[in-house]
């Protein structure tokens, strides 16, 4: 391929320099990370390295100090309420609790941001829900009420709401550890399709089976720096540091 050649694979999510504090404590010390587009990225590491708050960088929900930080070439303007709801829309995002409004039906749920957001009218709404409803293997659920679904079920209600947006990047923070184990793999099944059919995500995850199978590349952080990464493979087969080594024992 000559080097002149417009479709070198363009970073999604830009992330150089990021710098995060709570107070004295510095959280993200200088995050360097590149996403391309379709790529499925696993983050791994120890409770307080860093790895959720890097994704809460990503969507927004926490602002940075330093370093800049863009998504599908937009940079990332904390300061402006329009630039920032434009982000949002870019970037779907599942939780370890699942989130759903109790007082809203699953299809419900699913359509409120469409509705709000894009002003999408109620019948293509509904149309899109239960598309989407259908994906994650849960079409009959469209007039249920969240408290009468399973945890595995309203994290896959979840996965709906957030792909709802059509977001160009999916973040999952540790979207299976509130889980009972015997739910979570028809989680992480959702998400594998997910992946297959290109979706870009970003998961932070305790699944190392999960991360093998289904990832591009492992990001493993520790103390708030990327501190190796690699194919899962190198990864998992030939750590390179003490740290990595000792986690994955």
């Amino acid at each position: 391929m000559s080097e002149l050649s417009t479709d070198k694979p363009f970073a999604v999510v830009d992330i150089q320099g990021l710098h995060k504090r709570f107070g004295d404590n510095e959280v993200l010390k200088g995050i360097d990370l590149q996403i391309k587009r379709q790529e499925v990225v696993c983050i791994l590491g120890k409770s307080g390295s860093g790895k959720s708050t890097l994704l809460r960088c990503i969507n927004g929900l926490e602002s940075f100090e330093e370093g800049t930080l863009t998504v599908d070439g937009q940079a990332i303007k904390q300061h402006d309420p329009a630039a920032m709801r434009d982000l949002r829309q870019n970037v779907g995002m599942i939780f370890q609790s699942f989130n759903l409004f109790p007082h809203l039906t699953v299809g419900r749920n699913i359509m409120l941001a469409p509705s709000l957001v894009k002003k999408m009218p109620k019948e293509v709404a509904e149309r899109a829900a239960r598309t989407l409803l259908k994906r994650v293997g849960l079409e009959e659920k469209f007039d249920t009420w969240p408290d009468n679904l399973s945890g595995g079920q309203q994290q896959r209600v979840a996965i709906a709401r957030a792909l709802a947006m059509t977001p160009e990047v999916l973040l999952c923070d540790e979207i299976t550890s509130a889980l009972d184990p015997e739910l979570v793999g028809e989680v992480l099944q959702v998400i594998e399709a997910l992946a297959t059919e290109g979706m870009t995500i970003i998961m932070v995850t305790h699944e190392m089976n999960f991360a093998r199978k289904v990832s591009d590349r492992i990001v493993f952080m520790h103390q708030g720096k990327v501190h190796e990464t690699g194919t899962p493979e190198e990864i998992f087969d030939n750590p390179q540091t003490p740290e990595l080594k000792q986690f994955l024992a």
